[in-house]
């Protein structure tokens, strides 16, 4: 691991404000690692598992009929997503160094606070992708194509806050991805149920990730940065609720175009009443609230992989 950079001022290692408290990356990692584990967000791990949930539905929905589950093809997706999420945030970091030394949430990210350089974090970018790269090329080749066409996704959407209001709508995109490259990692090819998987997967990061920039609107104001928690305003509980129906919705033609038996109905069910719980109870403007409720969307995703595999 490099050593912090002498140039690089106001080191400190203080964890960000929505840090998971007593992780253990802040118990247990040598001081010196702890910046590039911020980088890579391993102390917030719920992004982790929203971007991986997805592309374990697949997998368990794309396996021939009383077919066992492929438990390698699972971890294999457990370390990409680890890695990748990784290297999305460490260039969404690089690309977004001067707004979040101006939010209180986000300014003590490593490269705001400078607990790493930006040269350091292009470094640890690269590693990062190397090793997710040695993960896809276990898989088949549409699957390795498909993993090479996502790192477009992923370089486009941290600037799209500062073009469209619908900055959620393209990290949809790059977080359901996985959805399109697990069902192919599985059956060798792409059909109709694999478009209507991920563009579920996109309605319910729309209203998951419409909470969670709901804890920064204010500042986002200020520095002019766009969002849907911006554009919605007061009305931005009924488009959540809209974005979770559509969800719900989608799975739901999933479900019925591949014959899925009782079980997935009773988890798409359980998943509903997930969903209604967390848009009666929102407290738009209670951020601790927003990132609760938004963290809870990883067991509305684990609900729905229960589905996928007893269904």
């Amino acid at each position: 691991m490099a050593k912090p950079d002498p140039e690089v001022t106001n080191q400190t290692d203080a964890p960000p404000a929505d840090a998971l408290q007593g992780h253990w990356v802040e118990r247990w990692l040598p001081a010196g690692w702890r910046p590039y584990a911020r980088l890579s967000r391993l102390d917030r791990p719920i992004g982790t598992w929203l971007l991986l949930l997805p592309g374990w539905w697949a997998i368990a929905l794309a396996r021939p009929q009383d077919a066992p589950l492929d438990h390698w093809l699972i971890l294999l997706f457990g370390i990409g997503a680890l890695v990748m999420r990784g290297a999305g945030c460490t260039f969404n970091d690089i690309v977004d160094r001067d707004f979040d030394d101006k939010v209180e949430r986000t300014r003590l990210r490593p490269i705001p606070s400078g607990q790493v350089s930006v040269t350091q974090a292009w470094i640890w970018l690269v590693l990062q992708s190397l090793i997710g790269f040695a993960v896809l090329i276990q898989m088949n080749g549409l699957a390795i194509l498909l993993g090479v066409v996502s790192l477009g996704l992923v370089a486009i959407y941290p600037f799209m806050k500062r073009f469209t209001w619908w900055p959620q709508f393209f990290l949809g995109l790059a977080f359901n991805w996985g959805a399109v490259l697990g069902y192919a990692a599985v059956s060798g090819r792409l059909d109709w149920i694999t478009l209507v998987l991920y563009l579920s997967g996109i309605v319910w990061t729309l209203g998951y990730d419409t909470i969670y920039a709901l804890q920064d609107k204010e500042y986002d104001a200020l520095i002019g940065v766009k969002s849907t928690a911006r554009l919605f305003g007061g009305h931005a509980r009924l488009w959540i609720a809209g974005f979770y129906d559509l969800t719900l919705l989608g799975l739901a033609i999933v479900g019925w175009m591949a014959g899925l038996g009782w079980p997935y109905w009773i988890c798409l069910g359980i998943a509903a009443l997930h969903f209604l719980w967390q848009v009666l109870t929102l407290k738009p403007d209670d951020s601790a609230d927003c990132l609760a409720k938004f963290r809870a969307n990883r067991d509305t995703g684990l609900i729905l992989f229960a589905g996928f595999l007893l269904g």
